[in-house]
């Protein structure tokens, strides 16, 4: 299919779905993926701009027009490979990055159309890899002899692990859970990444030489200064996350049946307690769930407590829906499936009953005033408007903070007011030979701004123990699945 149909005149291809009453009971994978044929048709979209500004929007500068030209050229395997000279984990960013503010935000085609899907066809040519067995063992550098220990395995941990492995370097990861895969498995639900996916990158980043450690809390079961010391490490890396769990502050937030988004997810997704009582980890089951929130965490949340059971799903917000930061495709998802949106609202009280179990939240209601300091519009209470939304299970979503248990075994990194790392650009902490990134320094953000600061420390840390230019771009062979 040499040159596609014509330019710009093909509409996007939507991706099949399953039916949302249906997928709302289960917590199968939503979207089911593009089809050789459709990803052919949405591949030949592509204006192959000589400027491409789809790349300028992209935190790893995956090289978006050549493997969408390779797409189309029905070259799906190149593509998959082309994908990941610059991105580790392009199944995982294909289902989960922001692409409509990133890579297909920047695309000419949105300007006065729908942008190529971006996402789609870099999900799909990955999974096209996988499935017919031929993904490949790129070529390594020869060792040089140099130990670097990476703390935490989320999407930073594992880019900065994926990049050094490849030039030489013995690269361990300690994890403090007994599953690797950090946020992409105990916070991402199985609907919209399945742990099979992310289990495949883990295992392809273990044959090529990376060791994994599960189980090693870093701050207590041992020390930076330990894996610096005897362990022999020329270098670490800290990736742990900003997983300290956020509430709101007010009455009644002890309650039974009141849980942050933290718990909830990690008991839903990475205990499986949605299958008690074969998986011994027990979620309390409520037949009408309010999740307080707007972001993504808070969809995965509400979207989770449908599948559980729940009769009504409800999902607070002290804005209205234009304001709401989770991606557009969950709250349209979110939507389909039957949750049910109090906007302009806020919590004001947990309400428990004689057994101190949650039994309504009081509400008041909001209106928007003046814009705040990020330019959106501050929520101002409706006096006199308090509401009882009757309710058994409170989910807080509205954000984390800093995780402190490594943070605070080291005085001597320097942290800003919030608790986080402080770096420079690259990823370098104040204590020489220590680098950090991911939203243990920005606060929480997506998987692809995670990856993106591990990319740069990686370099950082090859630069700063005299490394030249990476490996070449090759294969070595199959992996066997």
């Amino acid at each position: 299919m040499e040159g596609g149909p014509e330019k710009g005149r093909v509409p996007r291809q939507k991706m099949p779905e399953q039916p949302p009453l249906v997928r709302a009971r289960n917590f199968n994978e939503v979207p089911l993926g593009y089809s050789p044929e459709m990803a052919l048709l949405e591949a030949g979209r592509c204006l192959q701009c000589k400027k491409p500004t789809c790349m300028t929007g992209c935190p790893v500068g995956v090289k978006i027009p050549e493997f969408v030209k390779l797409i189309r050229e029905g070259e799906f395997v190149a593509a998959a490979r082309k994908v990941k000279e610059t991105n580790a984990l392009p199944a995982v960013c294909g289902r989960v990055c922001p692409q409509e503010v990133q890579c297909e935000g920047s695309c000419v085609l949105a300007k006065k159309g729908e942008p190529v899907a971006i996402g789609h066809l870099e999900r799909f040519c990955a999974d096209y890899e996988r499935r017919t067995d031929q993904v490949c063992l790129p070529v390594k550098a020869a060792a040089n002899g140099r130990k670097v220990a990476v703390v935490g395995c989320g999407p930073a941990g594992l880019t900065v692990a994926g990049d050094l492995i490849l030039r030489g370097y013995q690269v361990t990861i300690f994890e403090a859970l007994h599953k690797p895969g950090g946020v992409l498995v105990y916070g991402i639900p199985e609907f919209r990444l399945p742990k099979e996916i992310v289990d495949s990158e883990i295992r392809y980043l273990q044959s090529l030489g990376v060791e994994l450690r599960p189980n090693m809390v870093v701050g207590t079961s041992l020390t930076v200064k330990e894996l610096m010391g005897e362990m022999g490490y020329d270098a670490v890396f800290i990736g742990v996350g900003a997983g300290l769990p956020q509430f709101m502050g007010i009455h009644g937030e002890e309650l039974c049946g009141v849980y942050s988004a933290n718990e909830y997810l990690t008991r839903a997704n990475l205990l499986k307690s949605y299958r008690f009582p074969r998986y011994d980890t027990p979620l309390a089951r409520g037949r009408n769930v309010a999740v307080v929130g707007g972001g993504n965490v808070a969809m995965d949340s509400v979207r989770t407590a449908l599948r559980l059971g729940a009769d009504n799903a409800f999902i607070v917000y002290r804005r209205s829906i234009e304001e709401m930061p989770a991606r557009r495709e969950e709250v349209h998802h979110a939507q389909q499936e039957g949750v049910q949106f109090k906007l302009l609202t806020n919590p004001v009280e947990v309400i428990g009953d004689e057994r101190g179990w949650v039994k309504a939240l009081k509400c008041i209601r909001m209106e928007l005033g003046e814009p705040d300091a990020k330019g959106r519009r501050k929520p101002v209470p409706v006096k006199g408007s308090w509401f009882d939304l009757p309710v058994d299970i409170v989910v807080i979503a509205i954000g984390t903070n800093a995780n402190p248990l490594l943070t605070s075994s080291m005085q001597e990194l320097k942290l800003n007011e919030h608790g986080y790392i402080v770096t420079d650009p690259e990823g370098r902490t104040s204590v020489p030979g220590v680098y950090a990134g991911g939203d243990i320094v920005t606060g929480s953000a997506t998987v692809i701004q995670a990856m993106g600061a591990g990319r740069r420390a990686a370099n950082a840390i090859h630069k700063d123990l005299g490394g030249e230019a990476g490996p070449p771009e090759a294969c070595s062979g199959t992996l066997q699945p």
